[in-house]
């Protein structure tokens, strides 16, 4: 096992991955910016060191930083968390070449799932169903017309190295695909450096269904179930459920066999989830993310599985010691993203928290780091923090969740607690009747005009 973890993230997955390390036995490290020099990671943490001034590039994304900070405390591993480095194949290549272990998938997997074309070809190697698409990068507009008729409009243009909805662009007809593959290339090459793009069916009302992945690197893998997480605002997750109230245990057997399968073949090592677009009973994958995702709660609370714990196990080289068998879906639980913006405009709201206080009771977890007193910095994302409930039943999650919502307290910034409080009264979201267009096009009817205070 390790002595010591660098914790090379902030905010509430820094914490996390502390809590996760303390309870190990593992010594910490926590890194910090100018502007986090007060985070509770860092108060909490064994010891603690400043890589830089507040922009992520000079501090978070600051590589010889990172070492540094490593080499000064004796840290023989990093945990990256997600965002940042987590998804950075040289970062992990560096690691090792310093004898430092990081906490992640081996980096040939991470610069595989980086590639969303590689990605998709790797998938369909793996017997992974994927959505109708070019089979690599389009050069020309020549070349997309002649993709988007044989898989038919609508088409959506995807940039190869996106994420986060950048790089995304829909041409419903053949006169608007030329605008959508300029427009998506631009969009690439300003968010990632890289302007290649591919096509893909654009499907109408599809949700977005996740499975939660654990290998050993050493051809053992697990799935644990699935995250609905179709409620999304410029393709960015706000709430997340499992199990996901579109499936049933057929389905959710046959896609998480089909993907645990996939990542026993790989001999991929920790935590990753599989990304779908579900339509008409069909699964379509879309990526796969190789690091622990934000809304992981949402699994530990329904499989009682520690997926930080089993990150750091595997990583230290343990054999992955559940068994497919030992993975046993109880209740359902819900998570909420709330977010340092207004709940209407989504204007960030940076600034000193006057009052917070969180809910509690049964079956009710708060994944945050702020605390009263506590200043959100305007540099960084605007987490506040995530509010997951568990319950029974979905409908006893749904009680669970109005009534913790209706106790949370965050004064002196603008929350999204109000969006929630008016989301969960909803009848389409307790009636789990939502796909991914359903909060955009919410929104855009006027579904805020009513909100609950």
């Amino acid at each position: 096992m390790f002595d010591k973890i660098l914790i090379a993230n902030r905010g509430e997955i820094a914490l996390r991955i502390l809590r996760a390390a303390k309870e190990l036995g593992i010594a910490t490290v926590a890194v910090h910016s100018t502007a986090d020099a007060d985070a509770m990671h860092v108060k909490l943490a064994d010891e603690s060191v400043c890589i830089g001034p507040p922009a992520a590039r000079d501090s978070y994304l600051n590589i010889p930083a990172l070492l540094a900070a490593c080499e000064i405390t004796g840290a023989d591993a990093i945990h990256p968390g997600y965002g940042f480095l987590s998804e950075n194949a040289k970062f992990a290549e560096i690691c090792g070449h310093h004898n430092i272990t990081f906490i992640g998938p081996k980096p040939e997997h991470i610069r595989i799932m980086g590639d969303k074309i590689e990605a998709k070809r790797t998938a369909k190697r793996l017997g992974i169903p994927c959505v109708p698409g070019s089979e690599g990068g389009i050069t020309d507009d020549v070349e997309a017309q002649r993709v988007a008729h044989e898989i038919g409009f609508p088409v959506l243009v995807k940039a190869a190295a996106g994420g986060g909805g950048r790089g995304m662009k829909v041409a419903r007809t053949s006169a608007d695909l030329s605008d959508a593959l300029s427009s998506a290339r631009q969009e690439a090459k300003a968010a990632f450096g890289d302007d290649a793009v591919y096509l893909e069916k654009y499907l109408e009302k599809p949700r977005h269904i996740e499975i939660q992945v654990l290998g050993d690197g050493k051809g053992n893998a697990i799935h644990l179930g699935e995250r609905d997480c179709s409620l999304q605002r410029r393709h960015q997750k706000v709430w997340e459920e499992g199990p996901s109230p579109a499936l049933n245990d057929a389905q959710r057997v046959e896609i998480g066999e089909t993907c645990a399968k996939a990542m026993r073949e790989l001999s991929y090592l920790g935590a990753g989830t599989v990304e779908f677009l579900y339509e008409d009973g069909r699964f379509y994958f879309i990526e796969m993310n190789t690091r622990i995702q934000v809304e992981h709660p949402v699994t530990e609370m329904i499989t009682g599985i520690d997926l930080l714990n089993e990150q750091i196990r595997i990583a230290a080289g343990a054999t992955l010691e559940i068994k497919q068998e030992d993975i046993v879906l109880s209740g359902h639980a819900i998570e909420c993203r709330i977010n340092a913006e207004h709940p209407s405009t989504f204007r960030p709201s940076p600034g000193r928290i006057t009052y917070y206080h969180p809910p509690g009771g049964l079956g009710v977890r708060v994944e945050s780091a702020v605390y009263q007193g506590y200043v959100i910095p305007p540099h960084y994302d605007s987490l506040v923090g995530k509010l997951i409930v568990h319950g029974r039943t979905r409908n006893e999650a749904l009680m669970r969740l109005r009534r913790t919502l209706d106790e949370f307290i965050v004064d002196g910034i603008d929350t999204t607690l109000p969006l929630f409080r008016t989301l969960v009264r909803n009848a389409d979201i307790q009636n789990g009747a939502y796909d991914i267009h359903w909060l955009e096009q919410f929104l855009a009817a006027g579904g805020m005009d009513h909100l609950e205070p």
